[in-house]
């Protein structure tokens, strides 16, 4: 008997990036769009109604992280593959993702040429990670290339040094990531500590000089 397509859902806030990603997937015959959503909370109503043979989700979006709903998704549904797509080059949070549960990382500028086999890959049940990223990741565990102090900070953390970073005040931080003035004041006293810097300007120059903001 012939095997059914893998069922998918989409998670991106940009409806053009959802239908560039249906546009890849449409002439593939083992691979079908069952769903899509344009954010966090859509993505996880959408998820309780699954199954899902895998979840294609941004790691940017506007009401939460695709980070903080790839953990809330596989709390609630511990075995759901999930491969993660972003802008961002692979150093800056492809392991965090991987940590975090994620199945695999893919850059979206190499989304047009890998985006089939990646997740035929994951929805078979292996891991997907990209050429560079394994390279990276030998480098680390070889010794050739030390943990950076921006690599030892919770996703959280990480979150709000990224945002800090790009110009936010801690109120308006509190306000994108529905937290109180006070948590977030407390993650920017954590990650400073960590990273032995002193204020909003070193971390600034640091976040700059690592590429970890636009």
């Amino acid at each position: 008997m012939p095997t059914a397509p893998y069922r998918i859902l989409i998670v991106d806030d940009h409806a053009i990036v959802r239908e560039g990603l249906k546009q890849i997937l449409a002439d593939t015959d083992d691979i079908v769009v069952g769903g899509e959503a344009e954010n966090s909370s859509k993505a996880l109503q959408l998820a309780r109604k699954g199954p899902w043979d895998m979840v294609l989700m941004d790691i940017s979006m506007p009401d939460r992280s695709g980070i903080e709903t790839l953990e809330l998704m596989r709390k609630e549904h511990p075995g759901i593959k999930v491969l993660m797509l972003s802008m961002h080059r692979e150093t800056l949070y492809a392991v965090r993702a991987l940590k975090s549960g994620a199945a695999g990382y893919l850059n979206k500028q190499s989304a047009p040429d890998q985006l089939v086999d990646a997740i035929r890959l994951v929805a078979s049940g292996r891991k997907y990670i990209s050429p560079e990223l394994a390279q990276e990741l030998a480098r680390t565990v070889s010794g050739e290339r030390q943990t950076l102090p921006h690599e030892t900070l919770s996703n959280r953390e990480y979150q709000t040094l990224c945002l800090i970073a790009s110009g936010l005040p801690v109120s308006a931080i509190a306000d994108q990531l529905k937290l109180s003035v006070k948590t977030i004041s407390m993650y920017r006293a954590r990650l400073l500590q960590k990273m032995q810097l002193k204020n909003n300007a070193e971390l600034t120059h640091y976040a700059i000089r690592h590429g970890l903001v636009d």
